[in-house]
């Protein structure tokens, strides 16, 4: 057989491998989240977009809920302040929440470009817009940080018109409190907001990490799927500590408000979120509600 030949049976198997799941999830909502080191790359930049782009084409109804900490950190320096972190939560007063919304802003028209570029419509939003998010003051371990908000109400229907006018939403994690102040959010948590609020069918989080483990200390301990049950247990065991604490509880809370499944997908390897969510050989970890089946087989 002809090597060119070969490679293209290659690829029709993985087409037909990603058809049930293509089939399963047509018209499903999927909200991903991206940050990390995929947002600096601009490889793996182009690499996401062009990922997130492809599950628009095959019948996904994506939604973007970007971060930028790296790029407000490096904007704050520039004006010669200091970035300054409290329980890892940005200490964001009036002059940083001014750059964070106008670097968030030029992150997010960025994103909108590169989406374009690729024949989907999209359309770049922020918390504000149509009262997406809405949110009250943060305080971290009882201490004022500042316009950091934590979002209390989302009202998703500017991302339903914009879902059936065929457009793509791109939001960055802002929004406003009662006095229409404006309010830096953690994108893990406005990520998690809009998929309870719109029922998403999945919420994938892009990382800088390869999953869960069982035992951190042991890289063969990655979990490819595990039901909230179990996640709840492993919690309670002691074993998850750091970054990936509210991490795990973030996407517990997003099955027990109705997503289907919670994707924490490690976003510096090229097409991680397509091997995820179109294959049996997932590079991250799924979690999923007690009643749903499992999809991969090891």
């Amino acid at each position: 057989m002809r090597e060119d030949t070969e490679k293209y049976l290659e690829k029709a198997a993985v087409l037909v491998e990603a058809l049930p799941y293509i089939q399963k999830f047509n018209r499903s909502i999927i909200v991903v989240k991206y940050g990390g080191s995929a947002m600096v790359d601009e490889k793996l930049k182009k690499s996401v977009i062009s990922d997130v782009t492809l599950l628009k084409l095959v019948g996904f109804k994506p939604i973007i809920v970007h971060g930028g900490g790296k790029e407000i950190s490096k904007w704050v320096g520039k004006v010669g302040m200091e970035p300054r972190f409290v329980n890892g939560l940005r200490v964001t007063d009036e002059e940083t929440m001014e750059i964070a919304e106008m670097v968030l802003g030029r992150v997010n028209k960025s994103l909108v470009t590169m989406v374009e570029e690729l024949g989907v419509k999209a359309v770049g939003i922020s918390g504000k817009d149509g009262g997406l998010l809405h949110v009250k003051k943060k305080y971290s371990g009882g201490e004022d940080i500042g316009f950091v908000g934590e979002i209390d109400r989302v009202d998703p229907k500017i991302l339903y018109d914009l879902l059936e006018k065929d457009f793509l939403p791109i939001i960055c994690p802002v929004g406003l409190d009662d006095q229409f102040n404006t309010y830096n959010i953690n994108a893990d948590d406005a990520a998690c907001a809009v998929a309870r609020a719109v029922s998403a069918n999945k919420l994938a989080f892009l990382t800088d990490i390869e999953g869960v483990y069982r035992d951190y200390e042991d890289k063969e301990s990655l979990i490819s799927e595990i039901k909230v049950s179990e996640a709840k247990e492993l919690i309670a065991g002691g074993t998850i500590g750091g970054g990936m604490l509210p991490k795990l509880s973030n996407c517990i809370d997003a099955i027990e408000a109705g997503v289907s499944r919670v994707h924490i997908i490690d976003g510096r390897i090229p097409h991680s979120i397509l091997m995820e969510v179109f294959s049996n050989r997932g590079v991250g970890t799924a979690i999923l509600g007690d009643e749903e089946e499992k999809f991969y087989h090891e």
